[in-house]
């Protein structure tokens, strides 16, 4: 029985991986780090305590982690006010879900991009609970984003399902207990051994239904 769903937002509702691969290399190239090709997907997943160090220590910015996070969240905040880059079917994919089960959110985002992608899409009032991996102790793969989410809906985590895009993101959910659902993202997909820890592997949103998240 699955009694809450919790979904990643990058990748999976938003395109917006390579926007953030975008602004962090925009700022580092800037700044005189040393960005290299490996730098995107290691720090998928992170939160931004984490990957704004990896900025500072690996990347070379000699800025103080704090204000590479807020330079970093002020460009991802203008570029979504210009254009948010939806995935196709999100909205509806959330809206369907959202009619059997209450929702919540569990992003590496930081919270005031979250806040603002849920505002601008028009879903943010079908979660009951959103959370931003900055909120507690480690970043995904670890599944501490997960476990607070099932606790904010006030559900168990093994009751739970999921939707992932990502590899970090997969295992994260998995580690948590949860039934996982993986839409691998077209841009950074997950490999073949996340992918094996997923319950269920969909092509897109569009086959996100109630069924699909708690089969009969």
């Amino acid at each position: 029985m699955i009694d809450g769903v919790v979904f990643d937002l990058d990748g999976l509702l938003l395109d917006s991986e390579q926007v953030w691969d975008i602004a962090r290399e925009e700022l580092a190239r800037e700044r005189g780090g040393r960005w290299h090709d490996q730098a995107q997907r290691d720090m998928m997943g992170m939160s931004s305590p984490e990957w704004s160090r990896y900025m500072h220590d690996v990347i070379g910015l000699a800025d103080p982690p704090e204000e590479i996070s807020a330079e970093v969240v002020w460009r991802l905040q203008r570029l979504y006010r210009e254009r948010l880059p939806i995935i196709p079917g999100a909205r509806e994919a959330v809206e369907r879900l959202a009619e059997r089960w209450p929702l919540a959110l569990a992003s590496s985002s930081n919270r005031e991009l979250i806040d603002l992608a849920l505002e601008l899409m028009g879903i943010a009032h079908l979660f009951k609970a959103t959370v931003s991996s900055e909120e507690v102790g480690r970043g995904k793969p670890a599944p501490d984003v997960y476990l607070e989410a099932a606790r904010r809906l006030d559900v168990e985590a093994n009751r739970a399902a999921a939707i992932e895009d990502s590899h970090n993101g997969i295992r994260a959910a998995k580690a948590a207990g949860m039934r996982v659902i993986a839409i691998p993202n077209q841009h950074f997909p997950p490999d073949e051994e996340a992918l094996t820890q997923a319950n269920l592997v969909l092509d897109s949103l569009a086959g996100l239904t109630a069924e699909a998240v708690e089969p009969r």
